[in-house]
């Protein structure tokens, strides 16, 4: 039925939360953020993941630009830690950047999925990260070769997901059909609503469970249940 598997990266087989947590952590040692009332590893690090997943959303939405998350994210995650003056602190995401994209976690079974698909679909990514850090990102984990496009909102021309748009140029470079292409992502709004606007079949990556009123064509919780259906 599918000729055209359209992935997400972030959070869907790239396990973004596991690799982000080794770089905060790191970040956390080197910079003996203890010494500066920071209690542990683990709190900076949650702290960073509520902090970066609200400015994605706000990206997401239209509510904020790259250059500003970039900016912005430590100065917040510390501040909501107490830290309010970081007068003359290390730019520590530039040292982010610099360890995450050399992370190679995967989501749980995602290598044993890809390595069932591969050859079997044309396959590709879809996602509104960085085009240096998402291309680093495929390369250190390894998978960037079961891959034929590589689209961010950058190579779209300034679409992201969830606007339509970007689906369409992804269909377009990749010769796909709406009838013949899945698109398959953890992010309800963005890869789910944002494919079904244009009328593509959906597979909502959801191993946690979340409740969701519009229900994508596929709802699972692991890896394994797309092997069986594809």
């Amino acid at each position: 039925m599918y000729k055209h598997l359209f992935f997400d990266l972030d959070h869907t087989l790239w396990d973004f939360d596991r690799n982000s947590a080794e770089s905060i952590a790191e970040l956390y040692e080197e910079h003996r953020l203890v010494e500066l009332g920071i209690p542990s590893a683990e709190a900076f690090s949650e702290k960073f993941i509520e902090v970066n997943r609200k400015l994605w959303r706000a990206f997401d939405l239209n509510e904020l630009t790259h250059a500003y998350i970039r900016e912005n994210r430590f100065p917040m995650v510390l501040s909501a830690l107490g830290l309010d003056d970081i007068t003359g602190f290390p730019d520590l995401n530039e040292g982010y950047l610099r360890l995450l994209p050399r992370k190679a976690h995967l989501t749980d079974a995602a290598r044993d999925l890809l390595n069932h698909l591969h050859g079997r679909y044309q396959m590709h990514i879809i996602t509104n990260g960085f085009d240096d850090i998402q291309a680093l990102k495929l390369a250190s984990s390894d998978i960037a070769h079961y891959f034929i496009h590589v689209v961010t909102n950058e190579k779209s021309g300034g679409y992201k997901k969830p606007d339509p748009r970007i689906f369409e140029f992804s269909l377009t470079i990749a010769g796909a059909k709406v009838q013949e292409s899945l698109m398959i992502g953890d992010n309800h709004e963005a890869d789910i609503q944002g494919a079904q606007a244009v009328g593509l079949d959906t597979v909502f990556y959801n191993p946690k469970g979340e409740v969701v009123e519009v229900q994508a064509t596929h709802d699972i919780r692991h890896w394994q249940e797309l092997i069986q259906l594809l």
